[in-house]
């Protein structure tokens, strides 16, 4: 796993620069993206690009990551609502092309599975994650073996709680589906988003601490196309 480390001031820049690379050789590129807080600033950036015609997302496919479950369709804090809201809203890429968790109706263990094949079937070109403080990748808590598949979580308390980060909730959801850290694993390339000094601690222990369950993003210490791609504050400790 390579390490990139940019000043604060660039760090977004530096990011949307190699995705734009990817975008421009492989137009075609099948993509797994997080949410959260520490990709918007990359996306906004690629906003930016596609508006100017620098970058094109038509013939691209995305999955989404992750999704909270019990939140109602189109809440502010719903995964396929912040991305929607932060790159999908600002790119040109066809809906038809972007896959979301389909957890409103029915089962949602069946829908894991069959987002589980939908993304086997073809792959993932790339994943691009952001880092939790506890060291999960998505909604793939402490604990979890490395060759999971995509399926229903019970979220750790400080994934819960975090939830409230990003909109009100009348009660924190406790659960979640996610893609799973196999087939994360079987990207063909894996980033790994992470500025900000609030994850230098977890950080540090991903990048020089044992690999295992403990550290869900250890995994990416095993990948041979694996690249973190850090601001300066997050490896401040």
């Amino acid at each position: 796993m390579r390490v990139d480390i940019q000043p604060v001031e660039t760090w977004a820049s530096r990011v949307a620069d190699l995705w734009t690379s990817r975008l421009l050789d492989q137009p075609t590129l099948r993509m797994c993206l997080a949410t959260g807080a520490t990709p918007v600033p990359v996306y906004a950036e690629m906003g930016r690009r596609v508006a100017a015609g620098a970058v094109s997302f038509a013939r691209a496919t995305v999955f989404v990551l992750d999704e909270w479950l019990g939140l109602p369709p189109g809440h502010e804090v719903r995964c396929d609502s912040m991305l929607q809201r932060d790159l999908l809203a600002h790119v040109d890429l066809d809906p038809g092309r972007v896959h979301t968790f389909d957890v409103d109706d029915g089962d949602p263990a069946a829908e894991c599975r069959t987002y589980d094949a939908a993304i086997r079937d073809g792959g993932l070109d790339l994943a691009i994650l952001g880092l939790g403080r506890n060291g999960h990748l998505g909604m793939n808590e402490p604990g979890t073996v490395f060759d999971a598949p995509t399926r229903i979580v019970e979220l750790a308390e400080e994934t819960r709680l975090g939830a409230a980060r990003y909109g009100e909730l009348a009660t924190s959801p406790t659960h979640g589906v996610t893609v799973g850290l196999g087939p994360i694993g079987d990207a063909a390339e894996v980033w790994l988003l992470v500025r900000g000094a609030e994850k230098a601690g977890i950080l540090s222990r991903v990048l020089e601490g044992p690999v295992g369950p403990d550290i869900p993003a250890t995994r990416l210490r095993l990948h041979p196309r694996g690249l973190v791609l850090a601001d300066a504050d997050a490896v401040s400790s």
